[in-house]
């Protein structure tokens, strides 16, 4: 009888399939991460502009007036914290007169869309912006 001490393994080529079929995967998945991500950042400037839609909205009804954004303070208006964070961009547009009608426009420059905020409307017609501008906290 011929005891060989033979040590069981995988084969290069069950190896090489392994690697390649992990290599497609990745292929596919990275960039759908990616996408994934803008759309998150996306979701954070929506966020955002809603809640300077609803300030802008409780300040006209209890004061008659419409806020400036340079004093909206996302601590005490009601305003979303992300609207404070270093990549967001919130721009007044012309504003005509801080009782009748307010133009803000608000993106984040890591995604991929600017949301524009008048009172009637919330639009997402631009891309995004490029520098930011966020709100003081």
């Amino acid at each position: 009888m011929n005891n060989k001490n033979r040590t069981q393994g995988f084969t290069l080529i069950e190896l090489l399939i392994v690697i390649a079929i992990i290599g497609i995967l990745a292929a596919v998945l990275i960039p759908n991460l990616l996408g994934a991500q803008k759309r998150a950042y996306d979701t954070g400037a929506a966020s955002c502009a809603k809640s300077i839609q609803n300030a802008e909205a409780t300040s006209q009804v209890d004061n008659q007036v419409y806020l400036v954004v340079a004093s909206l303070k996302s601590t005490t208006d009601g305003v979303a914290t992300q609207c404070a964070d270093a990549n967001m961009s919130v721009v007044e547009g012309a504003p005509a007169s801080t009782t009748l009608a307010y133009k803000i426009k608000v993106g984040d420059i890591r995604g991929s869309k600017t949301y524009t905020i008048t009172p009637s409307a919330l639009t997402n017609a631009a891309p995004a912006p490029t520098a930011a501008a966020p709100l003081a906290p």
